[in-house]
């Protein structure tokens, strides 16, 4: 592996053409205070990859790409669940719910045909 930073964050937006707005959190303790502080830093990185708003991804230094961007997504770690045109926690649950049972058909489906063909 190289030796170039690796930051950990939050899609905070992603209206730019292949290019996303990454929240980094970073806690440490006050020097003088021995309080612990969280900062809030905005990277701009280019997306090859297409991130969503809500996604927790890995951006990687690289050489300038433009004027203000000078991250790469490496990777995204967990991708955000997001419906569109759901108005309330109720149809968002509900949503959920359909969602795993339709990945749990899907699974047991698979699984059948593989014992079909052994």
């Amino acid at each position: 592996m190289n030796n170039r930073r690796r930051l950990n964050g939050v899609v905070k937006s992603n209206k730019m053409d292949k290019t996303i707005i990454v929240d980094v959190d970073r806690t440490f303790a006050h020097p003088l205070y021995h309080k612990v502080v969280t900062r809030k830093k905005s990277y701009k990185a280019h997306d090859p990859f297409g991130c969503n708003v809500g996604d927790k991804v890995t951006i990687v230094e690289s050489k300038p790409i433009s004027r203000t961007v000078r991250w790469v997504v490496e990777k995204i770690l967990v991708e955000e669940i997001r419906q569109e045109n759901i108005e309330s926690v109720q149809e968002m649950e509900q949503a959920i719910e359909e969602a795993i049972v339709e990945e749990t058909e899907e699974t047991v489906e698979e699984a059948e045909q593989a014992e079909d063909e052994e």
